[in-house]
This record gives structure tokens, sequence and C-alpha cells, in this order.
């Protein structure tokens, strides 16, 4: 046996993937990754591949940056990992100063965790908690976009809103009001822009004149819709949510667990519109895609709910057993010093200049539907018939077939559905997009005979 097959011999033996239909997985066949370097992924049998998806959109200069495994390396010299419960370290507060200091607005408090669901979870908790220990009790549920993804976690899923995840779930959910997803293709509400005035946006409007003293906060991952299919959201869509959120005194909780650490184009996705949430949650990107880590920030006005003497009870009773682990604070904190003296967001513009306009061509493809792009996220929706907009029958897992077509042209992608999604990481040249989007046309071609 060789040691490919040993791998995968345990691996079909033991362990179970996530949003995987293990049924099928051993006949894809799998890939075993077992190294890194720089834009790319090596496999056992010294295959390389285009990392395409950023590693579920996390990986931001590249994978074993020197600088970061150094950071790591130094931090293991002093510190493996201490709680936070009752004791703090140099690198979690140094973090928590920075992050801090390069968010929008008036975030100035971090609570840590380990991933993107964790730090919503924290988020809606905060949120609800707040308004208890702010003399509105009464205010006690949320507002969510319809096809929203913030997470795999229940509270993380009651916000979320995409049927095949949660549909299974929903007994052990609590209630949300939905707003129309903002998808100007498919307009759930039988509208044109711009003659529409962002009317999805508006919709929160009398909800909220109706039951904004009941509502704590709305969620909403700023820009873009990842999970959804890369919805990109109209121009001024999410500064109008934040302007009708402070009208009526409901928190504004952007999750930019995605769009986050110059995916779109800016740092945030919220400074895109000069939006100034009053929640943010980070995850992903955050140490530069090497480490789990996690943040909720928060401003002032919301943490200062949470004071007051011991027997009044006014603590966020609640901690993981890694917040803030060392280890991940040094690869968070050396990421960021890569991005502001690299310039990175700024060096990344070309990039997805160059990513917009290789897209066009794929965009003519007689199956592809619409190209959808923020920044370096991008999502191309296949369809059956492009005229008619009719899909495949999913069964067909036309999506699915894309991405491992691309494979054979050495890039790694992922699909939502039939819709396959590029978010190369931010370190990318432009011949790392021309090999991506080339990978990409031939295989749409292949399998739909396009």
């Amino acid at each position: 046996m060789s040691r490919t097959q040993e791998i995968l011999s345990q691996d079909l033996d033991h362990l179970w993937h996530p949003f995987t239909q293990m049924k099928l997985w051993p006949g894809e066949p799998p890939l075993v990754i077992e190294r890194g370097k720089g834009n790319y992924l090596i496999d056992t049998e010294g295959n390389r591949y285009f990392d395409g998806v950023s590693s579920l959109w996390v990986t931001v200069h590249g994978h074993n940056h020197p600088a970061i495994n150094q950071a790591i390396a130094e931090q293991l010299k002093h510190l493996d990992h201490s709680t936070l419960l009752g004791l703090t370290h140099p690198l979690a507060a140094r973090l928590a100063a920075e992050l801090a200091r390069v968010t929008p607005g008036k975030l100035n408090k971090a609570f840590y965790s380990e991933s993107g669901s964790t730090a919503v979870e924290i988020a809606l908790k905060i949120a609800y908690q707040y308004w208890q220990q702010s003399g509105r009790p009464e205010k006690k549920t949320f507002v969510a976009l319809g096809e929203a993804y913030h997470g795999d976690t229940l509270g993380a899923v009651s916000v979320g809103g995409i049927e095949l995840f949660h549909q299974v779930y929903g007994p052990l959910l609590f209630p949300v009001h939905r707003l129309p997803q903002p998808f100007c293709r498919q307009c759930p509400l039988g509208l044109k822009r711009p003659s529409c005035d962002l009317a999805c946006a508006q919709a929160l409007e009398p909800m909220l004149a109706q039951h904004g003293r009941e509502i704590c906060a709305l969620i909403v991952e700023p820009r873009v819709q990842g999970a959804a299919g890369i919805i990109v959201q109209p121009n001024g869509y999410v500064r109008r949510l934040w302007e009708i959120c402070r009208k009526h005194d409901v928190l504004f909780i952007a999750d930019e667990v995605a769009t986050g650490f110059g995916r779109t184009g800016t740092l945030f996705a919220c400074e895109l519109e000069g939006v100034e949430p009053d929640l943010m949650c980070l995850g992903k990107g955050l140490t530069g895609g090497v480490l789990p880590l996690a943040a909720t920030m928060a401003t002032d006005r919301v943490y200062q709910a949470f004071l007051g003497e011991f027997d009044e009870f006014k603590t966020f009773f609640h901690g993981h057993t890694y917040t803030g682990n060392p280890l991940a604070c040094a690869a968070a904190l050396a990421s960021l010093g890569l991005m502001e003296t690299n310039r990175v967001v700024e060096g990344a513009a070309p990039v997805i200049e160059h990513l917009a306009k290789g897209l066009e061509a794929i965009a003519r493809m007689d199956h592809v539907v619409q190209v959808r792009q923020q920044g370096l996220m991008a999502g191309v929706e296949l369809a059956r018939d492009k005229a008619t907009d009719t899909p495949y029958d999913p069964s067909l897992r036309m999506g699915h077939k894309v991405i491992m077509a691309a494979r054979k042209h050495g890039v790694i992608i992922r699909p939502l559905g039939d819709t396959v999604v590029l978010m190369p990481p931010l370190s990318s040249t432009t011949q790392d997009i021309d090999l991506l989007l080339s990978a990409l046309g031939q295989a749409i071609a292949e399998v739909t005979g396009g």
C-alpha cells in the first residue's frame, strides 16, 4: 500500500468531512494535501494546485509565509497557551488594541473565540444581553436577510436563512424577522435597479416601525452574501440598513467573517459605504488563514452595559477554553503587520482588476448565466439555459463536476450548488489569476459542452 493509499484508507474508515455526502466521497477521488507553499497546495503525489478558494476563504498572504511562521515559532519559546479567565497575556492585549485601531467606527473592545460561527454567537448574545441590562428587556428578537449564512452553531443557524443547510434544525431555532434577499437578478420583490430605490433595504423601515420595540439587532454580511452564492449587494444597500437601524435604535451587527481583511477591496466591507457597526464579527483571514482565531468587536456604548458590581450579575457569562490563544494571536499580529507594511489591500487592486477583465470572457460562455464579483470574491453561476435562466437539475451536480474538472488543470476551487466560487489569496499574482481563469474556462467547457 502506498503512503497516499494508507492515508485514504484511514480517512475512509474514520474521518467525517464537513458539508460532504460521505457515501459519494470515496469515488471523487479525494485529494490528500500534504504541503503548502505560497499560493499553491501540494498533494502526496507531488502535484501542485493553485489555491483558488484560499483554503475556504482564509488564506491572505499565501501558505507558510515566513514572517507568520517565525512569529508563531518565537511565541512558542515563551508561552503556548494560557487562559484569559482571570489572566491576560501580552499578545492578546496587543492584538485587541490593533483590532480597535483598524476596524471602522468606534469598535473598541475585542472578545475572542475560535471561529466565525462563535464570533456570531457571541455577537447575538451580547446584543440580547445589552438590551436586557439597558432598561429595554422587551428587545429580544433579531432581523436577518433571506438566504443569510452566519455559521453552523444554533444561534448562527437561527439568523441564517439557507433552507438546504438549516431546515432540518427548524424546531431547535429561535424565530427571526426576515428581510428579502438583495439579489437583483432574481429580485424577490419583482423590481428592477435602479428604479427600485433599494426597496429590499427600505423594507426594514416598516418592519422596525411596527416591531422595533421588540427588535434588539440586525445582522448582515456586508456587501457580499458569501454562502448564498457570492450575492453582491447593490451600492448603498448596507448604508441604508445601517441608517434605518440608527433611526430606530436597533443594534447593527456586521458579519465580516468572510468579507474582512481585504477580500472586498478594502480592509473591511463596511468601509465601502462608511458604515460604523455596533458589533462586528471577525474570523477566517484574521490570522492570515494560519490558525483558528475569531473576534467579536464591540463599541464602548455596548461594553458599558456589562459593567457593574459583582452581585448585579451583569457579567458576560461566556468563554472558550482557547480564547485568545497566544500562538493564534501571534499569527494575527504578524498578518496585520504584513498587511500594513506591504500595503496588501492596495497591492491587490490590479489583481482585482485583472480578475474582473478575465471574468468578462467567462461570463460570455454558453452556460454561464451570471458572474458576480466584489474584490477577490467571485461567483460564476451555471445554468442549463442561459437565455431563459433555467437552472440545471440539482442531481446533475454541475458545479461539483466543474470544480473536479478544474483540478486536472491545476486549480482547487469549490462550488455552492451550481455557483463556482473563486476566492484567490490576496497574495495572488496576475499570472495566478490567468491560471485560475484558464482552468475554470476549460472545466466549464468540458462539463457543459459549451
